[in-house]
């Protein structure tokens, strides 16, 4: 019988109040009541040594024996994975507020709330629930399974496909094939099958199974889609932010659209564990809630969606004439074509290290990995949101998580939120004007080899652990020549795009293309800000131009 998760409930004058709150929960969860800093420390620590874990603290605003935020701090250090919250008495609601919420930003804590009054405060339960929501998504092995790897020894590749299906949101659990013999048929696993094999509800069953065949197996093939008369409105390439938000806007003001990504919706910000400086979520969320909730939407008003297939190539239109997206799952014709196809990590180059890619080494965020990572020695190159973001999930697992940055300070790129809640933990450090240039290890990552910037000097560190966050490099190959690109291989609209494109003196519209229909939004087109909440204005905006385009021409 497995240990029910653990709420740990903390107040010396208002446990009755706390107690009566958290009764709905007490059927799933082991709901625990303590009065002070030390008597919560005890009773995590009884909750570990039992094999068990604290999903979430609760404390009142005012504690005995100590400050809560240094109650927090020490929960965290028995407990880095548990979301903790702060429910503020009525009495001291507003008074303890000030000092209290700047904590909120360094990551202290998750929220802070006003303890219920009464029954039904749904308010106070849906960030209860969110945050229970969030805690769930990190565990290594979830209650509910939706899909199932079966694989007789786990690789690389089976580390890809469960990181997939985090991405997109759906529990997974990966078995020995001995786990599931009694079960085999009802699966519908073949006796001598090609592994991995993956099990999903409601589809077939996938030998020899990659990402992308896993991807694919979600909606199918281009060629399967319902297009009315052959042609849609708008196809947008990348379901990113930008993307997700073009269609949201698009399917939402009457144009058929479907969205193409070769890999899960999101993009590189379905990859971040904890998003919070996005508009409307003040205790942040996380990529993967952010995409799925932008793709739900998405579906409620029409769009369609196709995964893993690549757009190869973009054949313009002419004189009228639809443009035409090519994928090896069949073509998809469209009036207007969005490129939201976002950008991808830069390679290290390091060729010792890019052989141990999916063995210790990682190219982005690489959810499913962090787990794996437990008391262990782990770096993050990088210094963006995305890096902060991955730093952060980390140090909820392993023993010490090292960013490394070839600046000399991590504030010219990295959002302030971030920055402070960085200093605060304990457990990530940052060594700035570094570079990774050698590394190895027996079939897994075992060491690294560093280098200072500015002196030159080399030294070698142990390391369990590689996360690559290194900028960005656009995702173009499949973009015509017709369509200007930077430098760099960024898409250039609007003013950016060269003079000679421009007609009668007036450059192309602020997110279009040089090509009639074709316009670019998120962090493909040249001079983007790069952040998840300028993408999705971007993807929100570019509509407006389509319905431009797509008018028919007054008289």
């Amino acid at each position: 019988m497995p240990v029910s998760p653990s709420i740990v409930l903390v107040s010396e004058h208002h446990l009755d109040d706390l107690r009566g709150s958290f009764r709905r929960y007490e059927h799933e969860y082991d709901v625990r009541c303590t009065r002070s800093c030390a008597e919560a420390d005890a009773e995590a620590e009884a909750v570990v040594e039992a094999g068990g874990t604290v999903a979430l603290f609760v404390s009142d605003s005012v504690l005995p024996d100590c400050h809560v935020l240094e109650g927090f701090h020490r929960w965290r250090a028995r407990v880095p994975n548990a979301r903790r919250i702060i429910a503020a008495h009525w009495d001291r609601f507003i008074a303890d507020a000030p000092g209290l919420r700047a904590g909120m930003a360094k990551g202290k804590y998750d929220a802070y709330l006003l303890m219920p009054r009464g029954t039904r405060d749904e308010e106070f339960h849906n960030a209860v629930t969110d945050l229970l929501s969030d805690w769930g998504s990190t565990i290594a092995d979830p209650e509910v399974v939706s899909a199932k790897i079966v694989t007789p020894v786990p690789g690389p590749e089976t580390l890809a496909i469960h990181d997939f299906y985090d991405r997109i949101g759906m529990p997974v659990r990966v078995y020995h094939p001995d786990e599931l013999a009694e079960h085999r048929l009802d699966l519908g696993i073949p006796e001598d099958p090609t592994y991995p094999v993956v099990w999903a509800s409601n589809r077939p069953l996938i030998e020899a199974a990659t990402v992308r065949k896993v991807a694919m197996s979600m909606y199918g093939a281009p060629s399967d889609l319902e297009v009315v008369d052959g042609t849609v409105d708008v196809a947008v390439v990348g379901g990113g932010p930008a993307g997700l938000a073009a269609a949201v806007y698009a399917t939402s003001e009457g144009l058929s659209c479907v969205v193409l990504e070769s890999e899960a919706l999101g993009g590189q910000a379905g990859t971040s564990s904890m998003i919070r400086n996005y508009l409307g979520f003040p205790r942040g969320i996380s990529g993967m809630r952010l995409a799925q909730r932008a793709r739900n939407q998405a579906l409620r008003f029409g769009t369609q969606f196709v995964t893993g297939w690549s757009v190869d190539e973009l054949v313009p239109g002419r004189d009228g004439a639809p443009h035409r997206l090519c994928t090896e799952g069949g073509d998809i014709r469209a009036r207007a074509v969005v490129i939201a196809s976002g950008v991808a990590y830069r390679k290290l180059r390091v060729e010792p290290l890019e052989q141990l890619v999916g063995n210790g080494v990682f190219y982005g965020a690489a959810m499913t990995a962090a787990r794996e990572m437990e008391d262990q020695d782990v770096f993050v190159v990088g210094g963006g949101n995305s890096a902060g973001q991955a730093a952060v999930h980390l140090s909820r697992f392993a023993r010490s998580v090292t960013i490394l940055v070839r600046r000399p300070s991590l504030e010219e790129t990295m959002s302030q939120y971030l920055v402070g809640e960085i200093e605060y933990n304990p457990r990530i450090s940052v060594q700035t004007c570094t570079r990774v240039v050698d590394g190895g290890g027996d079939a897994h990552l075992q060491w690294l080899c560093l280098e200072d910037t500015r002196t030159g000097e080399r030294t070698r560190r142990d390391a369990y652990g590689l996360f690559l966050l290194l900028g960005a490099e656009p995702t173009c190959t499949w973009v015509p020549p017709q369509v200007s690109l930077d430098e760099n291989g960024f898409v250039l609209t609007g003013r950016d795009v060269p003079r000679d494109h421009w007609v009668d003196g007036v450059p192309p519209a602020d997110l279009a293309t040089t090509v009639p229909g074709v316009f670019a939004a998120g962090d493909v087109r040249s001079g983007s800000m790069k952040r998840v909440a300028a993408a999705s204005g971007e993807g929100a905006s570019v509509v407006s131009l389509v319905h431009k385009f797509l008018a028919p021409p007054e008289d």
